[in-house]
């Protein structure tokens, strides 16, 4: 009888063995390191040089935002949808799901994004943007100054260089750079702007711990604190006693 027991509480256990090494298996990355470095070499050399562009627009970004005129709260968001949407096409679609077939999914999401921005910003002109020199708009800039100048110094200096590099206008340092601008609106940010911002900064972060991409950690850092100040700003906005808090650091 106890003979019985033992094989069946064996067979139990090698089933669940053979599940969980299942659900392991499904949950593997689909990938090497050595591939995923390979797709931002391939995404450079075709695209090049439309990184020139896209770090155009991003100083245009700022840019207006220094100097407000009249177009400047729509044409913002315009390239921030912009940024997105290429992102969601060029990147994810074309490059990324050669070698990760949910890159279909990251895709769509980006294409959201970008369309939300269009329709947020450029359509209801829901987003305003001003720089405060307290310290949302410190915030901002340190996640702008770290997207276009910082993130690719850190891997340059972790030895690598064009175009094996993630280059600005792929997915994560568009994000922190996306987080930056937000801090540096002057209206509540609608949520829903913010929901694949953070979920990109959850899943892009696994670059960092996965395959070395040591500059994707101010992806997670941008994610967490930019969207606890948005928040956090937008509740002290629709509560006059918070607002006369939050108008002593904004």
């Amino acid at each position: 009888m106890e003979g019985e027991l033992e094989a069946v509480n064996c067979k139990e256990n090698m089933r669940k063995l053979l599940i969980a090494s299942t659900i392991g298996e499904q949950l593997r990355i689909p990938f090497t390191t050595e591939q995923f470095i390979q797709i931002f070499e391939k995404y450079n050399q075709t695209v090049f040089p439309m990184q020139f562009v896209l770090i155009l627009v991003a100083i245009i970004s700022v840019l207006l935002v220094a100097n407000p005129k009249p177009f400047t709260n729509k044409t913002i968001s315009g390239l921030l949808g912009f940024l997105w949407l290429w992102a969601g096409i060029v990147y994810h679609f074309i490059f990324f799901t050669k070698i990760s077939p949910p890159a279909y999914g990251f895709g769509t999401l980006f294409i959201l994004q970008g369309l939300l921005f269009l329709y947020e910003g450029v359509a209801r002109n829901r987003l305003i943007f001003h720089i405060s020199q307290k310290f949302y708009g410190i915030f901002g800039a340190i996640f702008i100054t770290y997207a276009l100048v910082i993130y690719p110094l850190i891997g340059y200096a972790l030895g690598r260089i064009f175009p094996s590099s993630p280059t600005f206008g792929v997915p994560c340092p568009t994000t922190i750079f996306t987080f930056g601008l937000l801090l540096w609106t002057d209206k509540k940010v609608p949520f829903r702007l913010l929901i694949i911002p953070v979920l990109w900064s959850i899943v892009g972060t696994s670059a960092a711990l996965n395959f070395g991409i040591k500059e994707d950690f101010g992806l997670i850092v941008a994610g967490t604190l930019g969207t606890t100040f948005i928040l956090w700003r937008n509740l002290a906005r629709s509560n006059p006693k918070r607002n006369r808090n939050y108008s002593l650091i904004a």
